[in-house]
């Protein structure tokens, strides 16, 4: 099977390597020069018709979309996803050889604010920021797709080069208690990892929803989250208050249902990796 990941950063890296061994993986991005030996490189760009249409002449069963955009701004996020979606539609309904399955990367931040409540696949949507109204109009192109889709909507995502989290513990940033601020997180290696495993399911025969959750088994509050880590890096907090403006708990039910087993199941196994590293 020729997989054909589109972005291809750091979780695209990281999920071909994992398919790899047993699939024919090429990644897609503009600067493809230094992707891992076993991933074959492809110059272009997701919002290039013409390139795009090029590229899927190549036959490939399975592309996977993980984009990352330029900058933490609506045009950076229009230009990313939204044009991205735009693009690809167009040249997958138009294309002689269309792939089995596109696999389009979002995030939970559709889902907006809930005040602490849980929200899974059935959740309605309420994106209240430019990046989850963004979100999910690219969401909603790629619906357009004539093809299988599954849309996989990650938290928020931690890992190698992904330690924002630790360096504000390192700086003493706390968070209190009162009110309660939920975090839903995943490790980079879970992301790939749920990629790869959605992907063998496919391989298999087996039948996929089109919607999936990705966030690990434990959400935690900010102030347990940080006491914990302060605990294991041995310094001290300072409580600081910080309006966060989208409070919810993600489940991964559908994941775990499917027959995902995470390589780290909560923050403090996955956190630890990282801390060990150090």
């Amino acid at each position: 099977m020729k997989i054909l990941l589109a972005g291809c950063g750091d979780i695209g890296c990281r999920t071909g390597l994992q398919l790899a061994p047993q699939f024919d993986c090429f990644g897609l991005k503009r600067n493809p020069q230094n992707l891992p030996d076993a991933i074959s490189p492809i110059t272009g760009s997701l919002t290039d018709l013409n390139r795009l249409e090029d590229v899927l002449v190549e036959g490939f069963d399975v592309l996977v979309v993980t984009l990352t955009p330029g900058s933490f701004t609506p045009e950076a996020y229009q230009k990313s996803y939204v044009d991205g979606a735009t693009t690809l539609v167009a040249a997958i309904n138009s294309a002689e050889h269309k792939p089995r399955l596109v696999i389009w990367v979002s995030s939970t931040s559709v889902y907006g604010d809930r005040q602490g409540a849980w929200v899974d696949e059935q959740s309605p949507t309420a994106a209240q920021t430019f990046s989850g109204k963004l979100l999910l109009q690219a969401e909603e192109q790629i619906a357009e797709l004539s093809c299988a889709t599954v849309i996989v909507r990650f938290s928020g995502i931690y890992g190698p080069g992904r330690t924002r989290m630790l360096g504000q513990i390192l700086a003493g940033k706390g968070r209190p208690a009162v009110p309660e601020q939920w975090s839903n997180r995943i490790h980079s290696d879970d992301c790939a990892g749920v990629l790869a495993h959605l992907i063998r399911r496919f391989d298999k025969g087996e039948a996929l929803d089109n919607l999936y959750v990705a966030t690990d088994c434990a959400p935690v509050t900010q102030h347990d989250l940080r006491i914990w880590l302060a605990k294991q890096l041995k310094v001290e907090l300072q409580d600081e208050i910080v309006e966060q403006k989208a409070i919810r708990r993600c489940s991964n039910q559908r994941l775990l249902d499917g027959g995902y087993q995470f390589i780290y199941p909560g923050y403090k196994e996955g956190y630890q990796s990282l801390i060990d590293e150090r």
